[in-house]
Formats: structure tokens, sequence, C-alpha cells
């Protein structure tokens, strides 16, 4: 793995592809800020990591992404603690479960709240600096469920749309002043947040994230992980409406 220097941000870390990012970050050697609302899961993933590396790497803060005011601050503070900040991934999402008869405005309000509202929170905070330096790194993790309205989970699907979105517009601002923006759209990932779905043909976390930095390397722009997704969603996005209504995908 090809060494590297640097401070890195997970939003997200405390599980799934946020953990394994955050793991394989370290090995890098970078110092990663680690970012989720659960203290003592990221204590915990902080701890194996540095043990497993044999010097301190992982820094834990505690975060919830559906607070939005705090991330201009905490980035500030990653910075005085740890030093100049130059790669944000922001991998943080919830997925709650939605009968197909229940419309649930709360539900929809913190999946758009944490999924499209932090990312966009988190992305500014860390584009305002990268525009001033003339460099740096945002990855954001979207999701194929953005390419298209499915009934059974329609706030999550406009939420990680708003997300995808917003990400291609922030790219397009910033790329002639050497900022990269790397769009990544996963599939079936084996996360806590899946647990309990039928996913054939999913792929482990730790396999997402070695795919996620490895695009990140080619300073890709937008990322199906793994790559069979942009041919299956092709398809899918080509299905007439009359057609995909009467679809349970």
């Amino acid at each position: 793995m090809k060494s590297r220097t640097g401070v890195c941000i997970v939003v997200g870390a405390s599980s799934g592809i946020g953990a394994a990012l955050a793991r394989r970050l370290c090995l890098e050697g970078r110092k990663v800020a680690l970012l989720a609302r659960r203290p003592a899961e990221l204590k915990a993933i902080s701890t194996s990591i540095d043990d497993a590396l044999g010097t301190k790497s992982a820094f834990p803060y505690a975060h919830d992404a559906a607070d939005l005011e705090s991330a201009e601050s905490l980035f500030a503070r990653i910075e005085a603690e740890l030093g100049e900040v130059d790669e944000l991934h922001y991998v943080a999402g919830v997925m709650p479960e939605v009968a197909i008869d229940e419309f649930d405005l709360g539900k929809d309000v913190a999946q758009v709240q944490v999924n499209a509202l932090g990312c966009i929170a988190w992305c500014n905070a860390a584009a305002r600096r990268f525009l001033s330096r003339k460099r740096g790194c945002i990855v954001g993790v979207s999701s194929v469920a953005q390419d298209r309205g499915r009934c059974g989970r329609p706030g999550y699907n406009a939420s990680k749309a708003a997300m995808d979105t917003f990400l291609e517009g922030l790219r397009n601002r910033l790329w002639r002043h050497g900022v990269q923006v790397t769009t990544i759209r996963p599939g079936f990932v084996e996360t806590p947040m899946t647990r309990g779905l039928v996913l054939k043909g999913s792929i482990s976390a730790d396999r997402a994230a070695g795919l996620i930095l490895r695009a990140r390397d080619r300073r890709r722009s937008i990322v199906y992980v793994p790559g069979k997704w942009r041919l299956i969603m092709f398809v899918i996005r080509n299905i007439p409406s009359v057609v995909f209504r009467r679809l349970s995908i």
C-alpha cells in the first residue's frame, strides 16, 4: 500500500464502509479523525487500529451528522489538534425500515438530515479550506439507490439523489482549482445498515473501501462499487416508468 502523509476525516466511521476506510487510511500512514455518534464504538475501533499499527494514527471524535451547525467548528478543532486536513470522506448514512404503506415524515427528515444535509455541511467546510489551498480531496459515498425512485424507500432514494447532485455541483466548482471531488455509488455491501436484507452478490465493507481508495487514487469523478453496478443501473435507469412502477426493486 502506498505511503501517504496528511490528515483525513471520515464522517460515519464507527462501522461498515466508514470503519474500513479509516483502517485503510491509517495503514497508508495518515492521521485519521474518526467521526460518528457512537463514542464507545469509535473508541474501540480507534484502539484496535492503533494497536495493530503500533502507533497513534486514529483519533475518535463523537459527532452526530444530523448536527449540521457543529460541522464547521469541529472541522476547525480537528485541524487545530491534528494538523491541516487534505482529505474528507463522507460516509454517514441512515436507512430506517419503512413499510410499503408507511408515510413517516420523521423518518424522511432524518434521512435527508444525515444523508444529504450532513454531507453538504461537511463538504462545504472542506471546500472552503481546500479552495483557498488549491488542493484537497473530497469523497462522498452515495448509493446506487439514487438512480431511481423505488416504491420501497422513496425517502432514502431522494436523500441520496440530493447528495449525488450536490457532489456533482461541487466537483464542477472546484476542479479548476485543483480540488478533487469523487462520488461513490455502492451497490450491495455487507454493513450493519443492510443486515437482514437479502443481497445477492454483495461485497464486504473492506473490499468496498479498497475500491473507493482506488477510485480516489485514479481521480475518478463517479464510480460504481463494484464496477458491475454501472451496467446494472444503466439498465434500471432505462426501464420505462410504466414498467418500473410494477417492479419490486
